[in-house]
């Protein structure tokens, strides 16, 4: 029965044969192994092959493809060509896909024109915009985060890399720490977040000041220096400047501690009720639930006058320092700049908070008088040996160095 069937299929026309064909895969429902590889053939073409479509359209009713064929040319005139005339566009020279000369079609290929008219965009042209800014309405952003950190740059060399702030910022510390401490003992301010020990700036910054400090002088002293002088050598001696911080914040720190452990006691109570004898050290005495008492020289007042003036001296260099935007290293010292400036206004703040809310006098005024004499034996007296780390790199003399030190 089957091999009369297929004799006289083959006496019929094709589209007959094809729309038979169909239905006679359509029928064998009896079976899901028969039906499962054309159903999956069916909807692989429906999303990706033009070969297997155009087979699943044979199978549709006349009426039914007549209507897909006029929507289809609908859709041409309105939005361009559609598979396989977009192919034969494609492989069409690029002069011709979209000539402006097209009524309708400039834009309509791949790489369409934008002067044609009624065209659209294609992959290859470029937006119109008026006066930089896109014509469809589009978000564009006027101004870059580059540009806003390139402008507090240029604001923080403008007052932190003067030679005037230089050489008054020592005097401005020693007199806001004096002003503070009259202010503290004559008229205590009332309490506040800054007056907390547990604030942000006080645990996360003013505790581990040496360690910001370090961590972004290092890199900021290896890529100027190298910029401007181009060899290991220089660079490396100069970066020794932070191992003797370092042993200066060490030696100092070492000191007070000691000077407090020689001149304290433990009590019972905060009020210095009740001497405790048996406890000889600090970490005894507060491991018993004592309060140790001695002549507590203030680490911040210290720390905080070293790490502003030593941020300040090395920032001297920008001055030689001349960078196009397009230089590799722009962005680097940029970004290290606006962060060694913004660290600076930290410690100077924090340095007014310590005046204002703690310590007594006196332990203010020798932690000061540490950082400034740390400071000005490295910057004022040292670092103008030849034995030394020395200054900044700088087209000024040493004698000028030498003269504006001594004024």
């Amino acid at each position: 029965m089957r091999k009369l069937r297929h004799r006289w299929s083959r006496c019929l026309p094709a589209s007959e044969r094809e729309t038979n064909r169909c239905r006679d895969h359509c029928s064998n429902s009896h079976s899901a192994a028969v039906l499962l590889p054309h159903l999956q053939q069916i909807l692989a073409g429906a999303f990706f092959s033009p070969r297997p479509r155009a087979r699943l359209r044979s199978c549709l009713p006349p009426g039914a493809r007549a209507g897909r064929r006029e929507k289809g040319e609908g859709r041409r005139e309105k939005g361009g060509p559609r598979g396989s005339e977009r192919d034969a566009l494609q492989r069409r020279p690029v002069a011709e896909r979209g000539s402006a000369s097209a009524p309708g079609g400039g834009g309509a290929g791949l790489a369409g024109n934008a002067h044609a008219p009624g065209g659209g965009r294609g992959f290859g042209a470029k937006r119109k915009t008026v006066a930089g800014k896109p014509r469809g309405g589009g978000r564009w952003p006027t101004r870059s985060g580059m540009e806003h950190l390139e402008r507090c740059a240029r604001l923080l060399r403008g007052t932190l890399v003067r030679a005037a702030v230089r050489r008054y910022l020592p005097w401005a510390l020693a007199f806001s720490m004096l002003a503070g401490s009259v202010l503290k003992e004559l008229s205590p301010l009332p309490e506040s977040y800054l007056s907390n020990k547990r604030n942000v700036l006080n645990v996360y910054f003013v505790k581990l000041a040496w360690a910001w400090t370090f961590c972004l002088l290092l890199p900021f002293i290896a890529l100027t220096n190298y910029h401007l002088t181009g060899r290991a050598g220089l660079v490396l001696r100069r970066l020794s400047t932070l191992l003797v911080g370092t042993a200066i914040w060490y030696v100092c720190t070492a000191i007070f501690s000691n000077i407090e452990h020689y001149t304290g006691s433990c009590y019972q109570s905060p009020t210095l009720e009740g001497v405790r004898k048996e406890h000889q050290s600090k970490q005894q005495c507060h491991g018993e639930g004592g309060f140790w008492h001695g002549f507590d020289i203030s680490g911040h007042s210290f720390l905080l006058t070293f790490c502003a003036l030593m941020i300040v001296e090395e920032m001297a260099v920008l001055h030689e320092l001349k960078m196009d935007r397009s230089h590799c290293l722009h962005t680097a010292i940029t970004t290290l700049v606006v962060a060694l400036g913004f660290l600076t206004f930290i410690w100077v703040w924090m340095f007014l908070c310590t005046a204002v809310y703690f310590h007594n006098l006196s332990q203010k005024v020798f932690g000061t008088l540490f950082g400034l004499l740390g400071w000005y034996g490295t910057y004022g007296f040292w670092y103008l040996k030849s034995f030394s780390p020395g200054l900044p790199p700088q087209t000024s003399s040493l004698n000028s160095k030498q003269d504006s030190y001594k004024k």
